[in-house]
């Protein structure tokens, strides 16, 4: 494999890795409102559950993209596309 592709992969995963932690902090930014909105109902049962899912989308959000990149990785690597983690 040539050496700049294997720049490129290696510069496009970190640059991957980057944007799963700004991901991170959208999830965060996102529970937030939820967590208020709950609070200021008074935790009513309906409360409760809409936060419950909408919290639940946001992790998935967040949650699932993680795991695409790590199998996105491993499969790069067991193809030869980028060289094996140390």
């Amino acid at each position: 494999m040539s050496a700049t592709l294997s720049t490129f992969l290696g510069l496009f995963f970190k640059a991957g890795f980057v944007a799963l932690i700004f991901n991170e902090v959208r999830g965060v930014i996102l529970a937030v409102p939820v967590l208020y909105a709950m609070y200021q109902s008074g935790g009513s049962a309906m409360a409760i559950w809409l936060g419950i899912c909408s919290l639940g989308g946001i992790a998935l959000s967040v949650i699932v993209p993680i795991f695409a990149a790590k199998k996105l990785k491993k499969v790069a690597e067991t193809r030869g596309l980028i060289p094996a983690a140390a």
